[in-house]
C-alpha cells in the first residue's frame, strides 16, 4: 500500500477481521459481516520512520492498544468492499498527517507601544468606573 513517494506498507502488515455492522439494518445486518476492523501494528513496522511512528501515536489517541496496535473501525456502508477501501484510506490519512512535522512556535511579545496603549486604556476604564460611585458624605 503506497502512503507517500518513501512510506510503503506491505499488505502482510495489515490484518483485516471482517465483523457484524451494529445498529439498525432490518435482516440484512444480522446475517453478514460488511464492518472492517483494520488492524496496524505501529510499534513493530519498519516502514515508518520514529519520528512519524511519535507523531502517528500521538495522532491516533484511543485507537491504539498498549500493544502499539492501530484499530481503525469501519462501517458506514452496506458493502465489505467500500467499508474495506474506507478504513485503508482512514490509514493512509493518518500516516499522511503523521508525515508532516508541525512547524515549530515562535516565541512572541508584544511590542512596549502596544503595552503602553493597553496600560493607557485600563487606566481610563478604571477611571470611568472610579466616577460611577456616590461621592465620600462629609459629617
Amino acid at each position: 500500500m503506497q502512503i507517500t513517494e518513501t512510506i510503503f506498507i506491505d499488505e502482510s502488515e495489515l490484518d483485516e477481521r471482517f465483523i457484524r455492522a451494529s445498529g439498525p439494518g432490518g435482516q440484512h445486518v444480522n446475517k453478514t459481516e460488511s464492518a472492517v476492523q483494520l488492524r496496524f501494528n505501529v510499534a513493530a513496522t519498519a516502514a515508518l520512520p520514529d519520528a512519524v511512528k511519535q507523531r502517528l501515536k500521538r495522532l491516533a489517541g484511543r485507537r491504539l492498544t498498549k500493544d502499539g496496535e492501530l484499530v481503525i473501525e469501519a462501517s458506514e456502508s452496506r458493502s465489505q468492499e467500500r467499508n474495506r477501501a474506507a478504513a485503508r484510506e482512514r490509514l493512509k490519512a493518518l500516516i499522511v498527517k503523521a508525515t508532516h512535522t508541525p512547524k515549530p512556535r515562535e516565541k512572541s511579545r508584544p511590542s512596549r507601544s502596544s503595552i503602553r496603549k493597553v496600560k493607557a486604556a485600563k487606566a481610563q476604564h478604571a477611571q470611568k468606573k472610579a466616577l460611577r460611585q456616590k461621592p465620600a458624605r462629609e459629617d
